[in-house]
């Protein structure tokens, strides 16, 4: 059994660059667990979204006024749950990759990470999730038990990136989704808040040559002495 409070929410927290395959896993993850998944991506997104191209140069006055009143809850168990943003979920326009600049350019701004932060911890504090992200189990979460880093070189998560938009019915350019993923791995990883990088303890997975299913074995073997958490799915 884990050395955690079993009344307690169970937090484990999947990080790594931007198509390293940890949406995938991290869904199939909570799917074998039976506790919710959270996309901090997502959330970044949904605020890049909500605020608009160069939201990032805004002052910290209107971006708070701005994001006052906006909420973010979960609904439902495993992969398939659902991030609401002031009850209403989350929709595919949150994935267009201009979004996703502009949310990278957001996410360098100290008062949206706060933000954020404050409500993903609300999240964890009130329901059991495998958490998704660029920090957080190096920032938000750092008290997990589980804390897991993923990565692949720029190439093959671009071509994952590509696949995965292709079944969305987006069309993309591939060398374009490379050149985008350098100039994302190049903002999140020397940004001067919160940069991408494994926390401490983190177990780091190289996902290249490796089916998500297989990434999932190796995660839920790390933490099969987890104890079962009946905590409710909302925040």
């Amino acid at each position: 059994m884990a050395d955690q409070n079993s009344e307690q929410p169970l937090v484990v927290t999947l990080d790594g660059p931007a198509g390293s395959g940890k949406t995938t896993v991290a869904r199939m993850v909570a799917d074998r667990l039976g506790i919710a998944y959270l996309d901090s991506g997502a959330m970044f997104r949904a605020f890049a979204l909500r605020l608009g191209a160069r939201s990032w140069t805004w002052s910290e006055e209107v971006l708070r006024d701005r994001l006052d009143g906006l909420e973010f809850t979960l609904r439902g168990r495993g992969g398939q749950s659902v991030l609401l943003l002031n009850g209403e979920p989350l929709g595919e326009e949150i994935r267009r990759e201009e979004v996703g600049m502009w949310a990278s350019n957001l996410a360098k701004v100290g008062v949206v990470r706060e933000i954020l932060k404050q409500a993903q911890q609300r999240l964890g504090a009130g329901t059991s999730l495998v958490a998704e992200g660029r920090d957080m189990g190096s920032v938000v979460f750092p008290q997990a038990r589980y804390k897991f880093f993923l990565d692949a070189t720029p190439e093959e998560r671009a071509r994952r990136r590509w696949l995965q938009l292709k079944e969305m019915g987006v069309e993309e350019d591939l060398d374009a989704l490379i050149a985008n993923l350098r100039q994302r791995d190049e903002q999140d990883r020397n940004r001067p808040i919160a940069p991408l990088k494994p926390a401490d303890d983190a177990v780091i997975i190289d996902t290249a040559g490796l089916a998500p299913s297989e990434v999932v074995e190796k995660i839920v073997e790390i933490v099969s002495d987890a104890p079962t958490v009946d905590a409710e799915n909302t925040a």
